[in-house]
């Protein structure tokens, strides 16, 4: 009688799936549908996923621009934005945008202290799941605009990977 010992499986999606060994049938059977046991992503990404960062380094008075670029035959996936940024002479709302997601461009208000010397309140945002690019071939553009005259300080950043 020889020994067999349970291996584990990865399907397309990077997906781990368990398998035992039946003895009876001299094969290896895929656990399926066991409660309390899911699959997992090997790694932080995807099975042949490459991770992408993008920054748009600091900014005074200017647009801060990230982004994910295109690549040919592949799509991005964007799991991750951050802006920051400083005061301005005259505070006030600015809108910031991320373009090329299925779906179309998303925005959201950055406010901006009046004050040139103070910090603006970071906008951190996760995304679990990924937003997915428009199509494959599509860059993702994150966009903090300029936050106004005095400003200093002011940065966009995007996290993700492309597959």
């Amino acid at each position: 009688m020889t020994s067999k010992t349970a291996k584990m499986l990865v399907d397309t999606a990077g997906m781990i799936i368990p398998q035992y060994y039946d003895s009876v049938n001299d094969v290896y059977v895929a656990v399926t549908g066991l409660v309390g046991f899911p699959s997992i992503n090997v790694g932080s990404y995807p099975l042949g996923a490459t991770p992408v960062h993008a920054s748009s380094g600091n900014q005074a008075n200017a647009p801060a621009i990230a982004t994910l670029p295109a690549v040919s035959g592949k799509t991005n996936y964007l799991t991750g934005i951050d802006f920051t940024g400083g005061g301005a002479a005259a505070g006030g709302l600015v809108t910031a945008t991320i373009v090329g997601l299925l779906g179309g461009t998303r925005t959201y208000t950055f406010t901006v202290p009046t004050g040139v010397t103070l910090g603006a309140q970071p906008l951190l945002l996760p995304f679990n799941p990924p937003l997915t690019a428009s199509a494959s071939n599509i860059a993702i553009v994150v966009t903090l605009p300029a936050l106004g005259a005095g400003s200093t300080n002011a940065s966009s950043n995007a996290q993700g990977y492309v597959v």
